[in-house]
C-alpha cells in the first residue's frame, strides 16, 4: 500500500522588504561566511526567497498558528500585516492519496510532469 499526503500551503507576500530581508537573513544563518552583501546577491527574487525559507524550516511562516479554512477561519482577505518576515499565512489542506501506482522514489531523478497530479 503507498499513501500519499498532498500539501498545499499558501501565503501571502504584504510586505517584500520585509520578505526579502528575512529570506537574506536565513540564508546567512544557513551560510555564516556570507556577507550581507553577497546573501542579497544570492537571494536576489520570490524564488530565491522562498528556497532558502524552505532549506531552513522546511515550510513557509513555520512559525504561524494553524489557520483552519472555512466558517471558524480567518475572513477571506483578512490579512497578517506585522510578521518580521512579511507574510500572511493564507490557508492549509492536506489531501490524503491511498495506493499511487508510482511512490515518487519510483521515477527516480526523472519526477513526473505533474507530481501532484491524482492517480487515473
Amino acid at each position: 500500500m503507498t499513501i500519499s499526503v498532498r500539501t498545499r500551503r499558501d501565503v501571502v507576500v504584504v510586505d517584500p522588504a520585509r520578505f526579502l530581508a528575512a529570506a537574506r537573513a536565513a540564508f546567512r544563518e544557513l551560510h555564516p561566511d556570507v556577507s550581507d552583501e553577497e546573501a542579497a546577491e544570492i537571494v536576489a527574487d520570490v524564488y530565491d526567497a522562498v528556497g532558502v525559507l524552505l532549506d531552513l524550516d522546511g515550510k513557509l511562516a513555520a512559525d504561524a498558528p494553524e489557520m483552519p479554512i472555512g466558517c471558524r477561519g480567518t475572513p477571506p482577505g483578512q490579512r497578517v500585516l506585522d510578521r518580521p518576515d512579511g507574510l500572511s499565512l493564507a490557508g492549509e489542506l492536506q489531501q490524503i492519496v491511498l495506493d499511487d501506482p508510482m511512490p515518487l522514489q519510483d521515477y527516480g531523478v526523472l519526477v513526473p510532469e505533474d507530481p501532484f497530479a491524482l492517480p487515473s
